[in-house]
């Protein structure tokens, strides 16, 4: 291209478009590329992302703008067993005012999460970078970087002769990141640091979504289920949108590898379960897509900087599940905004050198970013164990059962009911206690 840029972004996700629109802001010109017909078209999302601040560093009141579906006000956990679930539900004090209005104010956002639908979010997002000068190329692939003299000097696109330069590149291209791999920071990841997500999109009207879920006006509501993936390490979920609701399962790699069972069949089987199928009874599937997660946390991170190349999202292994939460979009914008700060003062300066873009990684340790996946390190490696997704929630659902059966016989304390619930099961008191011990270390 015949146009000279001061930086590259690859990948208009919420990384990318940050980053991009940061460096604008700054004075830098542009290139954000995308490999989709436009930004979001790509994107597998389940559909919640909790507060982040980052982005009204770079748009002043980003969240009474920006587009979301649901403002989240009800987060429910539940473990399902044989023939039962357990569920536990957190329910914000609110009225039908406050999620519209705790948006755009100070005092709600702490205690905020959203439902987003990605294609309407990142197309949006990615129309404010143009705004502010970005240069939008979609439809166009990244397929390798433009090493000389030991730096990236920018990005080969669709051909070998194809080639845009740049002194920056900021590679926010997804989990299994070409770019980053061209560049040596990572060789590549293993089947247990990496989940499999599957989503189903269900249509039905908004009032028929606010009935069901029992919410008002724009509140949300979300739940996370347990024990659901028949034996697979995993999780399920569904996310209230504003005119629909996403249902899905997230699997951990190995697992799912060593169980040898398609992901398609457990989510079919999963949407027709007792706890989810009275809530789409009557809705139509419009969407269904699958997309690799990155889930081990520290380990996972690559390098995230070389000369002329900084690694941001996904990318750079920004997500984790703990078990209570996942998190991914929220680190993915604030990685952004600090990529952006980084290469704006690298290219004010005229530096680009490893060293001085070395800076990235301790602005993210200073930040919520990798203190966050340093903090659930223990918890991540803890939601390994096979029997949290076997073992443990049948026992839950045997104690709940026999602690509320009533059949005239005469009542028992609850810890004769765990003893039986656990009688006849392959775990010990023993190894028990040592997982108490070990999520106590996890979680604590």
């Amino acid at each position: 291209m015949a146009t000279q840029f001061d930086a590259i972004v690859v990948g208009a996700g919420p990384a990318g478009t940050s980053a991009a629109l940061g460096l604008a802001q700054a004075g830098a010109k542009v290139l954000l590329l995308e490999r989709g017909e436009h930004a979001g078209s790509k994107n597998m999302f389940g559909g919640m992302m909790a507060y982040c601040p980052a982005p009204e560093e770079l748009i002043p009141d980003f969240w009474a703008k920006a587009p979301w579906e649901r403002a989240v006000t009800k987060r429910t956990l539940s473990v399902a067993g044989a023939g039962s679930t357990t569920s536990l539900t957190f329910q914000a004090a609110s009225d039908s005012d406050r999620p519209a209005a705790g948006a755009g104010s100070t005092s709600d956002k702490s205690l905020t999460a959203f439902t987003l639908f990605r294609p309407r979010f990142d197309r949006w997002y990615a129309e404010q970078a143009e705004a502010a000068g970005v240069t939008l190329l979609t439809s166009c692939r990244a397929e390798a970087l433009v090493l000389r003299g030991g730096a990236v000097r920018g990005v080969r696109v669709a051909g070998p002769d194809d080639i845009i330069e740049a002194p920056l590149v900021v590679a926010c291209d997804g989990t299994l990141s070409l770019l980053a791999r061209d560049a040596g920071l990572h060789k590549g990841f293993k089947a247990e640091q990496v989940a499999l997500g599957v989503r189903a999109l269900y249509e039905m009207t908004e009032e028929t979504v606010d009935e069901r879920f029992g919410l008002i006006g724009r509140e949300g509501a979300t739940q996370e289920f347990l024990g659901c993936s028949e034996g697979v390490r995993g999780g399920g979920f569904i996310y209230t949108q504003t005119d629909a609701v996403s249902v899905g399962l997230v699997f951990h790699l190995d697992s799912l590898k060593e169980r040898r069972l398609p992901p398609y069949e457990l989510l079919d089987r999963f949407v027709a379960s007792a706890p989810v199928a009275p809530l789409l009874k009557g809705a139509r599937m419009v969407e269904y897509s699958a997309h690799l997660l990155p889930e081990a946390g520290i380990p996972m991170v690559p390098k995230l900087s070389m000369a002329g190349l900084l690694l941001a999202g996904d990318a750079a292994g920004f997500c984790y599940t703990n078990g209570l939460t996942q998190e991914g979009m929220n680190l993915a914008m604030a990685s952004g905004v600090i990529a952006a700060k980084v290469g704006a003062e690298a290219l004010a300066a005229g530096d680009f050198s490893a060293g001085r873009l070395a800076k990235y990684k301790a602005e993210l340790k200073d930040s919520f970013v990798l203190r966050d996946l340093a903090t659930w390190g223990k918890a991540i490696d803890f939601m390994h164990h096979d029997r949290l997704f076997t073992l443990y929630p049948q026992v839950i659902s045997a104690l709940m059962e026999d602690m509320y059966r009533s059949d005239g016989t005469p009542k028992e304390r609850i810890f004769r009911l765990a003893r039986r619930a656990v009688s006849g099961r392959s775990v010990g008191v023993r190894r028990i206690l040592a997982d108490l011990i070990e999520a106590g270390r996890g979680y604590a």
